[in-house]
């Protein structure tokens, strides 16, 4: 056994046990309870965007991105662009290492690899600083809702001709609307890449921790998500070859401090 190989079974050693620690877990869940009133996840960015997350899922974002090095990674919900920004940048740097190893010339013009963002409402000041950013080569944006059928049939276009797709789901985080951005856009995912479904937090919360929004506890992104998963297991007992997804719980279970769990979903058929 190598050292690498080494290193990373303790690694798998040390999330095992993180797994088995339900104190470990709370208190990572408690930090976010706590910090949220603060609107902590605001005070981050990404190659000077703002990008409203927290720092353990952008890091978990990197991993999986590294790992899967996908063509196509199509986002709900974009409000500054910090995260389009910040996932063009990995995109970015994958076709800088595949030119590396082939000895080309990168042609910032000609990106291998694209994030596509939707949003209901592109404030046009965010569009503005999002189009004159330097990654901006690597983003495409269309403006609308994420479960219109005519933008479902949009985006299943545009991403026909891409081999490795990943989701990531952080728009309006209702059930039904959660539930339904699955469902039109979890069958786009690549076997072995995942379904990121953000803000699944809610349900661990208080209720009316979010008096001017529509989600709350028993209504949001993580009930979806067990909807989404139930439905998909009922398909599977007909049809063996059906969509599969299963909750990828090694991640949060490294990550403790996470606005997703339950929601780093990997499709596994």
């Amino acid at each position: 056994m190598t050292e690498i190989e080494k290193f990373n079974n303790e690694v798998q050693a040390n999330i095992a046990r993180l797994n088995h620690s339900m104190e470990m877990k709370k208190m990572g869940i408690d930090f976010v309870k706590s910090s949220a009133p603060y609107k902590y996840s605001y005070n981050f960015s990404w190659l000077g965007r703002p990008i409203i997350q927290y720092p353990q899922d952008m890091t978990a974002m990197q991993e999986i991105i590294w790992s899967l090095q996908p063509d196509l990674i199509i986002e709900t919900g974009i409000a500054h662009g910090g995260s389009l920004i910040m996932n063009a940048s990995f995109l970015a740097m994958l076709d800088y290492c595949d030119a590396a190893k082939l000895n080309q010339v990168i042609d910032p013009n000609k990106p291998k690899r694209k994030v596509l963002g939707i949003d209901i409402d592109i404030r046009a000041h965010n569009r503005t600083a999002i189009e004159a950013h330097p990654m901006s080569n690597h983003i495409e944006m269309f403006q609308g809702s994420s479960i219109d059928a005519d933008m479902i049939k949009k985006v299943h276009e545009y991403a026909k001709d891409f081999n490795c797709i990943l989701v990531a789901l952080d728009s309006n985080h209702t059930h039904a609307h959660v539930l339904a951005e699955l469902e039109a856009y979890a069958p786009l995912v690549t076997k072995g890449s995942y379904c990121v479904v953000f803000d699944t937090i809610i349900e661990d919360m208080a209720e009316n921790s979010f008096p001017d929004r529509p989600w709350d506890k028993g209504n949001n992104a993580k009930t979806a998500v067990w909807k989404y998963l139930e439905n998909l297991s009922k398909k599977q007992k007909d049809n063996k070859d059906t969509l599969q997804f299963e909750i990828d719980a090694a991640i949060e279970s490294k990550l403790l401090i996470t606005v997703a769990p339950d929601g780093y979903l990997k499709r596994i058929n």
